[in-house]
């Protein structure tokens, strides 16, 4: 059967999880996950800075890089932000992403976040491409974070997490497809200190989140794939020449926490088969793979390094009501070979901000190519120091 998909981020999730074998026969370093989805960056401001969004200033937003700033932000926040998704490959398909939070008490806070991937229509048709179904696919994600603080200057945070999949009821490689959720937890730390030194203020924040910690996916009844765990470990510096004219440096670092694949065994003719020649059997626990994936890479060490993701950016913000970004964002070409620089600017009118965010690849064949997110916030006295 011929099959006209019309988008990669499906046509990727059904790979994942009808043909694994598919990595091992083109001998492919890449990490797999299904849910991809759920690391898509949602909003304009952390895109704007290449997805280094662990040390911005808080936002409503905040919940999906590290939920634990969120005590050190306003008493409350909301946001909705929208992004036209892979218009290189479709016109029908988008992103949406809400959020709020509010301050319980001076220590405590609750948020909650809906974020949904509208994948558009998918059609199946036969050798003479004619149509035999056609289908509206989609994925959502319903997040609530609980976040506490401990001190003056730390917070941990704990969300869980429902996610849904539904890419049809389609025949991919002789399975039938059907819809899959799975439900998720995040834990995750942030530490904000701010120091008075002469004329300049300064403020350094780090937050690390170990996130998607939760069952496997089964999109169909043979085979089961892992959801992205991922580990993100950033840190942001800020100096204030007022309390309203702040540069932000920031750098984050993420590594999927899932197995790596292993190197296969060639038969007589060289063709790859199943057996394992270095690594290990990617087929094991969650908690197995959690722990273990920081090691497992056929590699040895430099291919765990090559794992990792890099990116960087920086804010300046002009009296709290124009803010520049930009940013690089590096991903190894074994391992995705996602490579971008992005750009963003904002306008607040308080309490009202708007961001927008653009993406320049500087990989080919980069599907996000040509990018663009819009975010709407509720956001007042954004990027002030705290009072002591």
């Amino acid at each position: 059967m011929k099959r006209t998909i019309y988008l990669a981020v499906c046509y990727t999730a059904c790979m994942v999880c009808c043909c694994p074998n598919i990595y091992a026969q083109q001998d492919s370093r890449v990490v797999n996950t299904g849910a991809g989805f759920l690391l898509l960056s949602p909003d304009a401001r952390n895109a704007g800075v290449a997805e280094a969004g662990t040390g911005l200033p808080v936002d409503a937003n905040s919940i999906f890089i590290n939920a634990a700033k969120l005590i050190f932000g306003e008493k409350m926040g909301v946001s909705v932000s929208y992004t036209p998704w892979m218009r290189e490959l479709t016109k029908d398909s988008h992103l949406g992403y809400l959020t709020a939070y509010r301050h319980l008490n001076d220590r405590e806070a609750l948020g909650l976040s809906v974020k949904y991937l509208d994948l558009g229509t998918i059609s199946f048709r036969n050798e003479s491409g004619e149509l035999l179904e056609a289908y509206k696919a989609n994925e959502f994600s319903i997040d609530a974070s609980y976040v506490r603080k401990f001190g003056e200057n730390f917070a941990m945070a704990l969300t869980a997490r429902y996610f849904q999949s539904d890419i049809g009821s389609g025949t991919y490689n002789n399975l039938l497809l059907k819809r899959t959720d799975a439900f998720a937890a995040d834990i995750s730390l942030y530490s904000d200190k701010l120091s008075q030194k002469g004329k300049y203020g300064r403020r350094f924040n780090w937050g690390l989140a170990l996130t998607n910690i939760g069952t496997k996916l089964k999109y169909n009844e043979v085979q089961t794939t892992f959801m992205p765990m991922n580990l993100r470990v950033g840190a942001g510096y800020s100096l204030y020449a007022t309390p309203e004219n702040r540069l932000t440096l920031l750098l984050d670092v993420n590594k999927l926490m899932v197995p790596t694949p292993p190197r296969y065994k060639l038969d007589q003719e060289g063709n790859i088969t199943n057996q394992i020649e270095k690594g290990k059997d990617p087929n094991r626990g969650v908690a197995s793979a959690l722990f273990s994936s920081l090691f497992d890479a056929p590699g040895g060490f430099k291919e765990e390094l090559q794992e990792f993701t890099i990116a960087g950016g920086l804010e300046f913000s002009y009296y709290d009501q124009f803010f520049i970004r930009t940013g690089y964002f590096y991903e190894n070409p074994e391992k995705g070979n996602r490579q971008h620089f992005a750009a963003g600017v904002g306008f607040n009118a308080n309490p009202i901000r708007v961001d927008i965010s653009y993406i320049f690849p500087s990989a080919e064949r980069y599907v996000m190519r040509n990018t663009m997110r819009f975010t709407l916030s509720y956001a007042p006295i954004m990027g002030k120091p705290a009072k002591k």
